[in-house]
């Protein structure tokens, strides 16, 4: 099914209040940046977490993500608070998870399709940023 922004998505009310540290992430960890719905559950993108990397869009720690699918951007950088465990369970990314799952899926549920919520961007130099973090509106 091809994804889409959904016209009503919803603000991200949830990401931009998770307090989690740079230090809860590790080299090798598989993570997800969750971007929206598919169906009644949430979707987003897989990576592999490789080294520390200073996130400029918020002027903190960040990580370093290899895509595995490889493609123009192999290589991102990313705010903590934006990635969930896949390779493992943990406490922490099992709440926010919850929480962003209770607050957006009941939202766009049977959309019939893929929903992008637009909550994040790519800059020019590879990182991710989510609207709560651009500056000056970017």
């Amino acid at each position: 099914m091809p994804v889409s922004r959904h016209p009503h998505a919803p603000g991200d009310i949830v990401t931009p209040e998770r307090d989690i540290t740079h230090a809860h992430f590790r080299p090798g960890d598989q993570v997800v940046i969750l971007k929206g719905v598919a169906g009644s559950e949430l979707r987003g993108d897989a990576y592999k977490v490789v080294t520390s990397s200073w996130h400029t869009p918020t002027d903190e720690d960040g990580w370093r993500l290899f895509d595995p699918s490889g493609g123009e951007r192999t290589y991102i950088t990313a705010h903590p608070r934006y990635l969930v465990h896949l390779s493992r369970r943990c406490a922490d990314c099992l709440i926010y998870r919850q929480a962003l799952h209770t607050y957006l899926v009941p939202r766009l549920a049977g959309a019939g399709e893929d929903i992008d919520c637009g909550w994040y961007s790519l800059t020019r130099l590879n990182q991710v940023v989510h609207v709560a973090d651009a500056r000056g509106g970017k």
